[in-house]
């Protein structure tokens, strides 16, 4: 088959790498163009350009895929179809109706639930214990297309975002896969989504990782790991931003709630924030208590909760999450 591939971030590489595998005709691969990254702010090329070149293959960055002189450049390859995984721009209608076969998306998420930017992120935040990726055919809504296949796994209780979207990009490069060898076969049915079920996954921004201790600590625990790398989960400690990068799954105790509990620690008297324990560290939340293992200052190095909590000497008087001097 031959076929554009459109896609971005390192999630999209095994899908481009498992189409060129397979035997496909990769003959044009859109991605965004070079940004300003690191200290240095100098341009660095996006994943999938670094990979696409490895593989000998042709690139193009437009500024705005929307733009006539991009959707010429399409119009001019006549691809059986269109691969987008992450690509970042929004697909005109007129780019969506030039391949016979349509543009075949890979999405983070067991469509309809999740749709948007972070289904990888709000489905752990939000306490999902299964996820998986859908193909679907892209049409003008936001993630709203017809659904081609699934594939389905379970979300460890302490896999963080980063490491489940590792899995599940390896788990859409084969469905993708699947996903082409059916339709040049004839034997998949498209099924429409039904909008009744669906869920939202915005764009992630910086107050999304504010921690509430007044929560649950599992809840507390879901946004730890949901929320990485960016924008993290964010706190103060004696008035300077802490960010807590890394957390105990909080275990079944004998007055424990919830599908997963939380510790079997005291907490009577404390407030949510207050540290229950500091050795290890541990805070009272809202349901609960939750035990630090990564944090890191503003400013300093990411280290173990323990470590820091030798080099600040904690107290029992301690409270993360206090307003800011």
């Amino acid at each position: 088959m031959r076929l554009i591939f459109l896609g971005t971030p390192a999630f999209a590489v095994p899908t481009l790498e498992a189409i060129v595998r397979a035997g496909h005709e990769v003959a044009a691969v859109l991605t965004q163009p070079d940004r300003p990254r690191g200290r240095g702010q100098n341009a660095a090329a996006s994943p999938v350009k670094q990979a696409a070149l490895g593989l000998g293959l042709t690139v193009y960055q437009p500024e705005r895929v929307r733009r006539p002189e991009a959707v010429e450049y399409l119009r001019g390859i006549d691809s059986d179809a269109m691969v987008v995984v992450g690509y970042g721009q929004i697909i005109p209608q007129v780019a969506i109706d030039l391949a016979p076969l349509g543009i075949i998306n890979v999405h983070a998420s067991l469509l309809p639930k999740y749709r948007g930017a972070g289904p990888i992120q709000w489905a752990i935040v939000r306490g999902e214990t299964r996820t998986g990726v859908t193909t679907m055919r892209i049409d003008a809504g936001l993630d709203t297309g017809d659904m081609l296949l699934k594939a389905e796994t379970e979300i460890g209780r302490d896999e963080n975002a980063v490491e489940l979207g590792r899995r599940l990009a390896v788990m859409g490069a084969g469905l993708l896969v699947e996903t082409l060898e059916g339709l040049l076969g004839g034997k998949i049915v498209a099924e429409k989504q039904d909008d009744t079920q669906a869920t939202l996954a915005p764009l992630l921004k910086k107050e999304d990782g504010a921690i509430d201790w007044t929560q649950p600590a599992q809840a507390i625990h879901n946004r730890v790991r949901g929320l990485q790398p960016w924008p993290g989960a964010q706190t103060s400690f004696r008035g300077v931003p802490l960010h807590v990068w890394k957390t105990k799954s909080p275990t079944r105790g004998s007055g424990a709630v919830g599908p997963r509990g939380y510790p079997d620690r005291p907490t009577a008297g404390k407030l949510p924030g207050q540290f229950v324990s500091l050795k290890p560290p541990v805070v009272a939340c809202g349901d609960g208590s939750l035990e630090l293992l990564e944090v890191q200052l503003e400013g300093r190095k990411r280290i173990s909760a323990a470590d820091f909590a030798n080099g600040q000497r904690l107290t029992d008087n301690d409270i993360l999450g206090e307003p800011r001097i």
